[in-house]
């Protein structure tokens, strides 16, 4: 207790950009840890960044088929056997379900790994949270997290993300956009309280910075909205106040917006555009299609109704944008419902935070070496809700 007391205090006292230099100093005192390395996972889920060497002079390494990789993403520690007897321990660095990356050290011997392993699991999660603190105020971990440069609309887009995975005990939540380093207009948010989940899903108009600018105003506005305590509905009706005020009906925004009770499953939605949303419930995967209202900012004043939902313990939700059910192969052929179903299908073992790359990663083998001319966008939800207690 002594020894992971005086890690989180050299976390806590040091300063933003020096999480991994505090860290490695005291892992060495307290563990007789070598060789500390934190990696961030890039945007696109590719590979793990580290983050020792600006501008990151040593090499990335695979989340496919790497050590590091294995414990991202299983999300559990992985031993790696070192040389001279020595073991290398890889351990997820993540947040509430968020997967930043790998906190990577070398231990002595495997005793050492066995005794410790547990111990030094806890202090990965203490530095996951220690980074998403300290990005308020150093660019260290954002700049760690990018292969490529990301274009300034995509810049835009991801500082306007909650994450890219969530867990609670009702549920877990994970999303991934593409093309990761210039992604437009598309978006996902949620928010969660005592008793609700509220998820949004958006399938942005344009290119660009215009597409960029036009999604921040209408997540902004309902965010703004929601924070006051409104309807989902009335969070619809105020954002596209706001987006027409601005744009005159010349641009608007498709979104599909729900809020679940995660004590009965029940949801109020709001359907006001293109996202599709496909339930694998007992094997079977089906789209759900709701009653489809005008996008946000198309006309002035325009006035939503939510619908009613319910979803089950056990369904799996998949989100997607028209970037994804509609993107083509070289021959023309649309990537379409029958394919993407199987998709879900095949991806059903995986957990939710896996299964947007691994979809994404199909959608890739279909388009071929045609680069992406959409965004596309995937939000898996699973769902187990709340224990009912007679």
């Amino acid at each position: 207790m002594k020894r992971f007391l005086a890690v989180e205090r050299a976390l806590r006292t040091a300063a933003p950009h020096e999480l991994l230099d505090a860290i490695r100093a005291v892992l060495i005192e307290q563990y007789g840890a070598e060789d500390v390395e934190l990696f961030m996972a890039d945007y696109s889920l590719s590979v793990l960044q580290p983050v020792s060497v600006l501008p990151h002079t040593l090499v990335p390494v695979s989340v496919h088929n790497s050590p590091p990789g294995r414990a991202f993403g299983s999300q559990q520690p992985y031993r790696e056997e070192g040389r001279n007897g020595q073991s290398r321990l890889h351990l997820p660095v993540s947040v509430r379900g968020d997967r930043l990356g790998v906190l990577s050290l070398t231990l002595s011997d495997d005793d050492a790994v066995h005794r410790w392993e547990s111990e030094l699991a806890d202090i990965a999660d203490v530095l996951g949270h220690e980074v998403v603190v300290a990005e308020r105020d150093t660019d260290v971990y954002l700049q760690a997290r990018r292969k490529d440069r990301l274009t300034l609309a995509a810049e835009m887009q991801w500082q306007l993300l909650p994450g890219r995975a969530c867990s609670r005990p009702e549920y877990d939540l994970g999303a991934q956009l593409e093309p990761a380093y210039a992604i437009f207009g598309d978006n996902f948010d949620w928010s969660g309280t005592a008793d609700h989940l509220m998820l949004y899903v958006t399938n942005g108009m344009g290119e660009g910075i215009e597409a960029s600018l036009l999604t921040n105003l209408a997540i902004n506005a309902l965010r703004n909205a929601r924070r006051a305590g409104l309807s989902i509905a009335d969070q619809a009706a105020l954002a596209d106040q706001a987006v027409y005020a601005h744009y005159r009906g010349h641009c608007y925004l498709s979104v599909l917006l729900f809020d679940f009770d995660l004590a009965t499953g029940r949801a109020s939605v709001v359907d006001a555009g293109s996202p599709q949303l496909l339930r694998l419930r007992g094997g079977t995967v089906e789209r759900v299609a709701f009653e489809a209202q005008l996008p946000l900012g198309m006309f002035e004043e325009t006035d939503y109704v939510a619908q009613d939902f319910h979803v089950e313990p056990g369904d799996r939700l998949v989100f997607v944008s028209d970037g994804v059910h509609a993107v083509a192969s070289p021959k023309g052929e649309a990537y379409g419902e029958a394919a993407l179903a199987r998709a879900i299908h095949s991806t059903r073992l995986l957990p939710a935070a896996e299964v947007p790359r691994a979809i994404l990663r199909e959608l890739t083998g279909h388009r071929g070496e045609a680069m992406p001319d959409d965004d596309a966008l995937i939000v898996c939800l699973d769902w187990r809700g709340r224990p009912q207690f007679a």
